[in-house]
């Protein structure tokens, strides 16, 4: 886009803005520094193994010792980069080592590609809190600059924290704590970058610097030759009805998709992922850098009368050592990841999955992002006509022999009901063909290129042995809906919780590991085949049909789940086994809230506290929270609190004495609910006996009956007030389920927590665990293979439930310890289509002409 020229006014402005800026960060520093001073003392004052008590005390003792320099490092850079007018530091502070490659590429130094993989990962959790504000500070700010921000410009969030990084290393501590520590940094960092963000976009509001619209931000992406979007407008072809979108529906990039401004060839985004952020390839592409353009197919436009599409690269020897330098750049990343996580031990296992999640797509994303690519990782451009009519050809074919159907070819079979691997076979030979037509019609590098990534990600779930024929052969019919986002979405190269990529992951870990005679005919096959029809009705619609479907398949796994194989049952206890806990540590809070004012003797408060809260949750548990059992428990309450309090007239002497044998029925009929008789009840009512005993004789002040009443109007409508508080940790066994709802538990194995130690990171990864998902279980010298089948509301506890229909309900805790120990693995340990995605880039590498043939 085009800037008006910048007075001397506004670059004043601008430069005194970005001083703000830089001494707004300068002041938040201390209070980062000590969230992670906090953080690294806990950490060192945790019980786990000796080895990694060992580790962390070591980690926060050379923070202790480095942090002054750090922060004085950050400090004094950001204070002369804010001072300078004209320039920006070098996003990379570590120069890099002089080994150049033919075509233009320039291999930088480990310390360079490790410091930015580090910083692109903190990067993309800041921007996904941050992004909204910074980019209208960015544009507020290239406004009075008259200019584009450099790629290296302080206010970016990825320069900022390639700043953190470095300084980080220079001051003498290591990668691995940085790793460490990553979580409350982010946290802070993102929440410091807002607040900054913030006060400069008021700053500038109260200057009259106005922001961007929409229509001007959209004219600000960046385009190159031979990429308008011409009259069809973005995502559209001229001449082909609803072939793409509008722009109102043209996904635009955002802060978790990329690092506006970065180059393309380094840009890197993984959005959706807490915590997890993209890599830089590796090398620094020189600007200009550029191929001869021809197209390699000449002969096929010969005779037409038309011209050879522009942009379109021949495979000359040139470009295959550039597309062979690509994919040596990708083993060297893949060789940096792997070091990386080797010095890092104590990472959990789901970071580990998706730091190699991560390593898959920025390898994917540098292939495409290529010069001789000419291909837009921000916003895509309309797919050439020929292809558009192509696919929309395709999807003309009947859908019972659609599958089988080459593009201008005949069916392979009369249908696509037969599930034998004869067919499966034949699907995969129509995927390759179909690729291989629908390539002859691309009209760009970029288009041939993700015709052919789309086509290997599909032989290779067809070529996955474990998922059942069937379920193969409908992902199949996937290829071309996927085709169209992947050319219309960068987003589906970027982002591994894309919804085409959620979906086809989601319902291959569901049937993992069925055969053919197990899954055909059931309710999950009908899904599948259903979720694919109604794809394939919707081919213009892009990822919006997928996040549909998916989130209806979520909720059938989540629905058939509970109530398969006997699940139902043991899903009624378990929920209402933390329904249980969660209202008695509510009803501990508000009794406390209700009593902090009264004078209560502590024989009351504690039987209160510790055994009435539990009768009062029971009884809602069984009975709902106004049944009159459960309203007449409340009011026992009440009534012991006012019978314990001093009587110094007669009368209410009397009332005591007259209205003893029914309290004291009350309160034995209470304990009885919650589990406590014979001798435990005996004690505790010998206790209250007593202490109304000692009340009935004392002189000290009374409770106003006002204060009484008042307690037993709050306590009949306690579920209105109390807030939602965490249970926390419980104790369960299969006493405790027998004895909420009286049915027998032999048949469930009860894993209650046992205080083992469990890291933080991964009680959060047994969380997030998807319903579905296979593991493998070892369970007191037994191994089983088990569903992950339910959670509780709360995630408190998990119900597994293996083949034969045995069922493992653990609690929160000791599922981690589970995980840690290895007592439960999953069976898959990466998504399917980014093993596909990782399976497409090891065959490309192996034979790189194939990208553009």
């Amino acid at each position: 886009m085009e800037y008006p020229p910048s007075s001397p006014t506004d670059q004043r402005l601008a430069h005194y803005g970005r001083q703000r800026f830089a001494e707004g960060l300068i002041g938040g520093l201390p209070a980062l520094s000590a969230k992670l001073q906090e953080f690294t003392s806990n950490l060192a004052n945790q019980t786990a193994t000796a080895r990694e008590m060992q580790s962390n005390r070591e980690s926060w003792m050379s923070y202790s010792g480095h942090e002054r320099d750090w922060l004085q490092r950050l400090k004094k850079l950001w204070t002369d980069t804010a001072a300078n007018t004209q320039a920006t530091p070098a996003f990379a502070t570590t120069a890099p080592k002089e080994l150049s490659l033919d075509g233009g590429l320039e291999l930088l130094s480990d310390d360079v590609v490790e410091n930015k993989i580090l910083a692109s990962r903190i990067a993309l959790t800041v921007s996904e809190q941050a992004g909204s504000q910074f980019e209208t500070v960015k544009t507020r700010t290239q406004r009075l600059l008259g200019r584009e921000l450099g790629n290296d410009d302080l206010f970016r969030p990825e320069t900022i924290c390639l700043n953190v990084v470095d300084q980080w290393i220079d001051s003498g501590m290591s990668r691995a704590d940085l790793q460490l520590m990553l979580d409350p940094l982010q946290t802070e960092l993102a929440g410091l970058l807002e607040k900054e963000y913030k006060a400069l976009n008021k700053f500038y509001e109260e200057r009259g610097v106005s922001a961007a619209s929409p229509s001007d931000l959209r004219s600000r992406v960046k385009r190159t030759a031979g990429h308008g979007g011409g009259a069809a407008g973005a995502g559209g072809v001229p001449g082909v009805p609803n072939s793409g979108y509008d722009s109102g529906q043209m996904p635009m990039g955002n802060p978790g998709s990329g690092f506006a401004g970065m180059p393309q060839q380094t840009a890197m985004g993984m959005g959706g992922m807490a915590g997890m952020g993209g890599y830089p390839s590796g090398f620094a592409m020189p600007q200009g850098a550029g191929f001869p353009m021809q197209h390699p197919h000449q002969q096929a436009w010969a005779g037409t009368g038309m011209a050879p599409p522009q942009g379109m690269p021949q495979m000359t020897p040139q470009l295959a050592a550039q597309i062979n330098a690509q994919m040596q750049m990708n083993a060297q990343v893949n060789a940096q990841m792997a070091a990386q996580m080797a010095a890092s031990p104590f990472l959990a296992p789901l970071q580990r999955a998706r730091q190699r999640a991560a390593a898959v797509m920025v390898q994917l994303r540098n292939l495409l992002t290529q010069p001789a690519m000419n291909y837009d990782m921000v916003k895509a451009s309309p797919a050439s006509a020929a292809l558009v009519q192509a696919m929309t050809d395709y999807q003309g074919i009947p859908a019972d022999t659609r599958l089988l159907t080459v593009p201008g070819g005949m069916a392979a079979l009369t249908h696509a009901q037969d599930y034998t691997p004869q067919v499966v076979h034949q699907v995969m030979g129509a995927v390759r063909e179909r690729a291989a037509e629908f390539k002859k019609k691309a009209s760009s590098a970029s288009e041939k290129a993700i015709i052919e990534v789309v086509a290997l990600m599909f032989q290779s779930i067809l070529n996955e042995d474990r998922l059942p024929p069937s379920i193969r052969v409908w992902f199949a019919r996937l290829q071309v809906p996927v085709l169209r986002v992947a050319l219309a979405e960068p987003d589906f190269f970027n982002n591994v919780t894309h919804p085409a990529r959620q979906l086809i992951d989601r319902m291959g870990s569901c049937v993992l590991g069925f055969d053919a005679s197990s899954i055909n005919g059931t309710a999950l096959e009908s899904e599948v085949r259903r979720i694919v029809q109604v794809i394939e009705q919707y081919p213009e619609t892009g990822s919006r049909v997928f996040q549909l479907v998916f989130e209806e398949f979520e909720r059938f796994i989540a629905k058939s789940l509970a109530e398969s194989r006997g699940a139902q049952k043991i899903v009624g206890v378990a929920q209402q086994v933390e329904q249980r806990e969660t209202l008695a540590v509510q009803y501990t809070i508000e009794l406390r809230d209700m009593l902090k004012d009264m004078q209560v003797r502590d024989e009351i408060r504690e039987f209160l506290f510790k055994n009435w809260a539990e009768v009062l949750a029971v009884a809602a548990v069984r009975n709902g929270p106004q049944h009159d059992e459960t309203i007449a428990l409340k009011r026992t309450a009440a009534d012991l609190v006012w019978a314990a309090s001093a009587k110094p007239h007669r009368s209410e002497r009397a009332q005591v004495i007259q209205n003893l044998p029914t309290l004291l029925q009350n309160l034995r009929h209470g304990l009885g609910l919650s589990g406590v008789t014979g001798e435990p009840q005996d004690a505790l009512i010998k206790v209250l006996t007593d202490t109304l005993a000692d009340a009935f004789l004392s002189k000290t002040a009374t409770i106003p009956r006002e204060h009484i009443d008042a307690m037993i109007k709050r306590l009949a409508n306690l579920e209105d007030v109390i807030g939602d508080a965490d249970a926390g940790d419980f104790e369960l066994s299969s006493e405790n389920v027998e004895m909420l709802l009286g049915i027998d538990a032999s048949s469930i194995h009860v894993v209650a927590d046992n205080g083992t130690p469990v890291r933080d990171e991964v009680v959060r990864w047994a969380q997030q665990m998807a319903l579905g998902s296979w593991f493998t279980m070892d369970h007191n010298g037994s191994s089983a293979q088990v569903q992950y089948a339910w959670h509780s509301q709360r995630k408190q506890l998990h119900l597994f439930v293996a083949m034969d229909g045995t069922s493992y309900l653990i609690q929160l805790r000791r599922l981690g310890a589970y995980l840690q120990s290895g007592l439960l693995v999953a069976q898959e340990e990466e998504a399917l289509t980014m093993r596909a995605t990782r399976d497409a880039l090891v065959k490309l590498n192996a034979n790189p002409e194939r990208l553009l043939g």
